[in-house]
């Protein structure tokens, strides 16, 4: 049975357009086309020590519409790299837009210069012209990569890359997908960004209504009177989870969307590895194969102890590996629900091509509550309204609408919208490393990072400043060893990355703590992590919502002393930043993070 809210519409011009048909396999590469194998040999990934991508526009057909596209080798998604861990590679990317471009290699420890943020660590690459990443492969597992330049992310310009270790796989399986969640839309980004600032929640359609609290088992027939009096007299939507949804967009898997039901076989009894990787502009998702347990086994291309579960939250930027071992020769259905309950996608694991499962309905769409408002475990009844939070160094302002007034640590809660789910839901406390972090030493200091905007007038920022308006740099000493705490003063989830390391997520859990690059951070909630400062250069850090970046929310790890080769480079301040998300970090004066040196509670 399909319970996809499909448009009568859509499916007309589907039909019209033969949509199954051939217009679609041109602009897929060979692993993303339904009814692959697998990663198997006729997948025909890029390997090798010189990889050339070409970057250009290409119309790109889904739901039977068909738009413009920034693609690379003219697929969408982009090829998969495939390469192993020990080996060097150069990668030769041609512009052939009229515009700079660039790709950072997501997740992948390189020299700061071989990263690809323009305005950062590159000046980007120009029109018509070649540039060539060049650096060893020092790790292994799955990643991606993707645009850095304007909104081309949002356009297309995102592939899968995937990194063998040079030694056995502590991970047996017998088969292989990968799984790229992807949100498109026929709008034009830089329109999408005009409508949100135009008018906070422009694109929610699902908004708190009267007759809310009748609706069965909608969330908000749990909300009390006083709750949604309280909601009322904040001016705040308790509704507002996502700030671009599925009314304007199509979920995609592998760049397919819900009619195309893009399909992976495998032999019944066979273990088979699944690639999460979340390449969304905008759209976290909630990730479940009805029937099947999942056993995650890598979180952002890190290790793990196996650990089962039934559903998990895979926010934008992070990858998940995951395995399942379908035992009957039937059909199972993979399906990705936007965090808002927008909209969803499907795709099929099946023995074979033609198969499919019944597709759940979309579930209620959730609500935030006061823990969401960073009210910790208070009830309404007690807090204070006015969210100034007397102790915080970040004021109410033009750009801060809103201060959380007792943030907690929210790394043990279950995701937004699956607190009451029935069954098994993964958490960040339940990730224990395979391995143990290489630098057992603890944090000398902490510094505090507040997640800030303005919901109405869609401004985002860190500690209430933009990236572009003098944001002083957050620096470091090599080797240093600090704790940062990420404390968010809003309403929105904000999966925070930094390029160039990895992380440790402090969980407090016996087993250690998970090795990340991406942490979702919740609404009104805290998350730390401990970094060792170990790769100088120059490090874009920031929200990896894309309009959120590009709004601001977005600054420079300076780790200093440089190496002679990486001090010989282009200093990022020699550069104009041609087509960077943001203007590139000016040398602000006067520190502007919360620093603390680290006590034996911190620790």
């Amino acid at each position: 049975m399909m319970n996809i809210p499909l448009k009568r519409r859509t499916l007309l011009r589907a039909g019209a357009l033969g949509l199954a048909g051939a217009c679609l396999p041109s602009l897929l590469p060979a692993w993303a086309r339904s009814g692959t194998q697998g990663l198997t040999a006729g997948a025909s990934p890029l390997t090798g020590e010189d990889i050339h991508l070409h970057v250009g526009h290409s119309r790109f057909t889904v739901g039977g519409r068909s738009g413009h596209a920034v693609t690379l080798n003219g697929v969408l998604p982009a090829p998969l790299i495939r390469l192993r861990e020990g080996q060097k590679v150069r990668l030769h990317v041609h512009n052939g837009l009229e515009e700079d471009t660039s790709i950072h290699w997501h997740g992948l420890i390189l020299p700061f210069h071989m990263d690809g943020v323009p305005g950062i660590s590159f000046p980007g690459i120009a029109p018509k012209s070649v540039f060539t990443y060049e650096f060893p492969v020092k790790q292994s597992g799955t990643y991606w990569y993707h645009s850095h330049s304007g909104l081309q992310e949002q356009q297309g310009h995102y592939g899968p890359l995937v990194i063998d270790p040079k030694d056995a796989d502590p991970v047996h399986y017998d088969r292989e997908h990968v799984i790229v969640l992807s949100d498109w839309t026929f709008l034009h980004p830089h329109k999408i960004l005009e409508k949100v600032k135009q008018e906070g929640g422009y694109f929610n359609r699902q908004r708190q209504t009267v007759f809310g609290g009748l609706a069965g088992d909608d969330p908000e027939e749990r909300m009390t009177p006083m709750e949604r009096f309280a909601w009322g007299r904040m001016r705040m939507d308790p509704t507002d989870i996502s700030d671009v949804t599925g009314s304007i967009y199509t979920y995609l898997i592998n760049g397919h969307g819900p009619e195309e039901n893009w399909t992976g076989l495998f032999r019944p009894g066979e273990r088979v590895r699944l690639r999460f990787i979340n390449a969304s502009a905008m759209t976290i998702f909630n990730v479940r194969i009805p029937g099947l347990p999942l056993t995650i086994v890598q979180a952002d291309g890190q290790n793990v102890k196996p650990v089962e579960t039934d559903e998990f939250q895979i926010s934008v930027a992070e990858t998940y590996d995951v395995i399942v071992t379908p035992t009957e020769a039937q059909a199972h259905t993979i399906v990705a629900e936007s965090i808002d309950r927008s909209g969803l996608t499907r795709a099929t694991l099946a023995p074979r091509l033609g198969m499919e499962a019944p597709v759940p309905p979309l579930r209620p769409r959730p609500t935030l509550s006061m823990r969401d408002m960073g009210m910790g475990s208070m009830d309404h009844g007690s807090m204070d309204h006015s969210g100034h939070g007397a102790s915080s160094p970040v004021k109410i302002g033009v750009g801060v609408d809103m201060v959380a007034a007792m943030p907690v640590d929210r790394t043990a809660d279950r995701p937004l919208g699956l607190e009451n789910e029935p069954h098994r839901v993964l958490t960040y406390h339940q990730l224990t490393p395979l391995t143990p972090f290489a630098d057992m030493r603890p944090p000398t200091r902490r510094i505090d990072i507040h997640l800030t905007g303005n919901m109405e007038r869609f401004m985002w920022s860190f500690d209430g400043q933009k990236l572009n308006e003098g944001l002083e740099p957050i620096r470091l000493a090599r080797n240093e060893r600090v704790r940062v705490r990420l404390i968010n003063n809003s309403m929105m989830n904000h999966p925070i990355h930094i390029h160039g390391h990895f992380f440790e997520l402090v969980t407090g859990m016996p087993g250690g703590n998970p090795v990340k690059h991406t942490v979702n951070v919740m609404p009104g909630g805290t998350a730390s992590f401990d970094l060792t400062a170990d790769a100088p250069g120059d490090w874009a850090f920031h929200c990896h919502l894309l309009y959120h970046m590009h709004a601001g929310m977005m600054n420079v790890v300076k780790i200093r002393p440089l190496d002679d080769i990486a001090a010989a480079s282009p200093s990022p301040e020699d550069h104009s930043g041609h087509g960077a998300h943001a203007p590139p970090a000016a040398e602000a004066h006067g520190a502007h993070h919360g620093h603390h040196a680290m006590t034996g509670d911190d620790a």
